[in-house]
């Protein structure tokens, strides 16, 4: 089993950043797309952005230009820098993973039931 864990979640003003971290363990593969999600409860768990191991990046169109996306693979370890944060990014955010080659790091962004592993979320609070 893999046990991924997010960390850096919390409450800041609207303006302001947060950075999310996502440690993979229990595995030492170099995860072919790694991602994170938020969900606001009552509604659909949707993509935030996802890193491809071949170095492809995706965000969802609300988020450019304001989050970016890393990865640490010799740690297998994911961030997210959060900037420019608004009231509308006030969700629980998820990191996942995902083994599979045959498809773009895209595919998964939009369909978040095909990841693999998840970890139990990290709750972002943005005030207005």
């Amino acid at each position: 089993d893999v046990d991924m864990v997010e960390s850096g979640g919390g409450s800041v003003q609207s303006g302001g950043s947060l950075r999310l971290s996502c440690a993979a363990s229990g595995s030492t593969y170099d995860y072919v797309h790694m991602a994170w999600f938020r969900q606001v409860p009552g509604s659909e768990r949707e993509g935030v952005a996802v890193s491809d191991s071949d170095g492809r990046i995706a965000y969802l169109d609300s988020v450019k230009g304001r989050f970016t996306i890393s990865r640490d693979t010799a740690k297998n370890t994911l961030y997210l820098q959060m900037d420019r944060l608004t009231p509308e990014d006030t969700a629980m955010y998820y990191c996942a993973v995902n083994n599979n080659p045959g498809l773009r790091g895209l595919y998964y962004l939009k369909n978040p039931d095909q990841m693999d592993y998840w970890g139990k979320g990290t709750s972002v609070t943005v005030s207005s």
